[in-house]
């Protein structure tokens, strides 16, 4: 199958989908894939009671799955059209991925650094029979440029800078979101976009909060990059 099978949506589903829809601002496709994807079967069973509740959960090794609004803001701002090559830098248990598949990606490159999770994630989504997402272990912040470059990019942890690697590997018109960390308890979601006469547009999306990004690039260089909107 190429992507996510077509599920009924439970009560407590459809009422999360009618939340995310209310305020106007969730793209229609993305309001349809998080109809399609079950949350609950990518969650540990003694989370799946709050599936659909608007909360990040646990899924254990100190990570998190991301609430529903975050999910839904995120994918909605990389602007899938149909067909799009997207890399999704902190795998996690695999929930976004499959809604980026649902939502209309080609093809998911999702990188996971702990093994125990990655593994998790690929037995649920080919128990789902998930489609097109290739789980692969590492460090996100290098990308995959074997797979480059990507129409998309979104990265699922906080960081306290964008790993130069990245934007090495997103196309020309292509889209990168991801969360920065301001302070110790502060993150905010940027959408980064490459400008046409050369830089980027650094566009902000809001206050949130992640888990920190693990390895080479969850640290502070020792000559950290432009602040965004300066580069």
């Amino acid at each position: 199958m190429t992507g996510p099978p077509a599920t009924v949506p439970s009560a407590a589903r459809r009422a999360m989908v009618a939340r995310l829809a209310a305020p106007g601002d969730v793209a229609p496709s993305v309001l349809r894939a998080m109809a399609q994807v079950p949350r609950e079967d990518f969650l540990p069973s003694a989370w799946r009671g709050a599936a659909y509740q608007d909360r990040a959960v646990p899924i254990g090794h100190g990570q998190s799955c991301s609430q529903p609004q975050i999910v839904a803001a995120v994918v909605t701002a990389l602007r899938l059209a149909g067909g799009e090559r997207v890399l999704e830098v902190g795998l996690g248990c695999g929930y976004q991925a499959a809604v980026l598949r649902a939502a209309g990606a080609a093809s998911v490159v999702g990188i996971e650094w702990v093994p125990a999770l990655a593994e998790s994630a690929r037995a649920t989504l080919e128990r789902l029979h998930v489609g097109g997402i290739e789980v692969r272990v590492g460090d996100g912040g290098l990308g995959a440029p074997d797979r480059a470059p990507f129409d998309a990019i979104v990265v699922s942890a906080a960081a306290p800078w964008l790993p130069p690697p990245l934007l090495a590997q997103l196309t020309s018109r292509g889209r990168l979101v991801l969360p920065l960390r301001e302070g110790p308890e502060l993150d905010r979601l940027w959408l980064v976009r490459r400008r046409p006469g050369g830089g980027w547009d650094w566009e902000p999306l809001g206050p949130c909060r992640f888990v920190p990004l693990l390895g080479g690039f969850g640290t502070v260089p020792e000559s950290p990059p432009p602040a965004p909107g300066t580069a």
